[in-house]
């Protein structure tokens, strides 16, 4: 049996290569790449000139990991929308090739057709079966395309309903990994009932009488995220959202401006601390400074170790209560009680 947490080397190749810092830089990152170019600047002049410029860099570098340290540590919820967003940050695959042995991948709703917007499959988890779900991006232009930017069409939902059946029915514990900017919204979707898939989802989800663990690792988009995240469990990474609409979208109605996007981040408190406050979410997994992208070996091992967790306190329970326990805690989300202790949680 493997130990919690452990990242097989081996299995990595397949993973995202590490970021080249100019690649792609966030606005409020700007800064820190700026002091970047100056250190690799004062490195070049060092070597062509061959003068001893290592103070300077020294203090350079210092400098770099203070504004890192200031920038990160005051994060706007808008802020961490965008590095939920990055182009870089691990997908469902990505942590599966590191946190999972023998996933076997697969596909078709047995209705109309596959879905590569939900991948899902069999696979062991430190050395135990399990089934695991999850939305899934494509890391360049081609790959989200085919993977329809991670939005599934209902035989996605069809295909994941399909995979909860059968670890119902073989008694493996279900882990799902949310990342999604909402459900395919085009007219296909909506002729095959879209809707109905996920309320299908929710319902029997709501009904599963085995372990259901759901990590949010990026974008939580509304019933196109809830469709595979009614769980016993629900933790999300610290920079990953989870919202009833975009904040463009809310943006759009409200201040019929999407230029407003930072405000309506902030006023839907779709962030991870906000999330647990409100009782949405269970937990926040810290994430590397900076973000999953910045170091996802990292990323994997903590999110692994979540997981390890919550199996381990869900295996003491019986069928029925972790039923029960699932119905009851979706149940009260979104009970209002008006009063100082609430305006003052948030």
């Amino acid at each position: 049996m493997e130990r919690i947490g452990h990242i097989d080397k081996s299995r990595t190749s397949t993973f995202i290569a590490p970021m080249n810092k100019t690649e792609f830089v966030l606005e409020f990152e700007k800064p820190i790449q700026v002091l970047e170019k100056q250190v690799a600047s004062l490195r070049d002049s060092s070597r062509t000139s061959k003068l001893d410029m290592e103070r300077e860099i020294l203090a350079l570098e210092a400098k770099i990991e203070h504004t890192k340290d200031e920038i990160y540590a005051s994060l706007t919820s808008w802020q961490r929308v965008q590095i939920a967003r990055h182009p870089r940050r691990p997908t469902t695959l990505d942590y599966v090739n590191r946190m999972f042995t023998d996933f076997q991948e697969l596909h078709g709703d047995r209705l109309f057709k596959d879905d590569a917007a939900i991948v899902s499959g069999p696979a062991f988890f430190n050395g135990e079966p399990v089934m695991v779900i999850g939305h899934q991006k494509g890391r360049d232009t081609k790959a989200n395309l085919r993977r329809n930017f991670g939005c599934p069409h209902p035989e996605g939902y069809r295909k994941a309903l399909r995979m909860m059946r059968q670890a119902e029915k073989f008694r493996l514990p279900l882990i799902t990994l949310v990342d999604t900017p909402g459900a395919y919204p085009g007219i296909g979707a909506e002729e095959r009932h879209v809707a109905e898939a996920i309320a299908v989802n929710i319902r029997e989800m709501s009904q599963l009488t085995v372990p259901v663990v759901t990590i949010i690792i990026g974008e939580g988009g509304s019933g196109g995220a809830l469709g595979i995240a009614v769980a016993n469990r629900v933790s999300i990474l610290e920079n990953a959202y989870y919202s009833v609409i975009s904040p463009e979208g809310c943006a759009a109605i409200l201040w019929k401006d999407r230029a407003h996007a930072p405000d309506a981040a902030e006023a839907l408190r779709l962030d991870a601390h906000n999330l647990v406050k409100l009782g949405v979410a269970d937990r926040v997994v810290p994430e590397p400074r900076g973000g999953a992208h910045n170091d996802p070996d990292e990323a994997a091992k903590r999110v692994s170790e979540c997981i390890a967790e919550d199996l381990n306190e869900l295996a003491a329970m019986t069928p029925d209560a972790l039923r029960e326990s699932r119905y009851a805690k979706f149940r009260v989300m979104g009970r209002f009680e008006d009063g100082p202790e609430l305006i003052e949680a948030l």
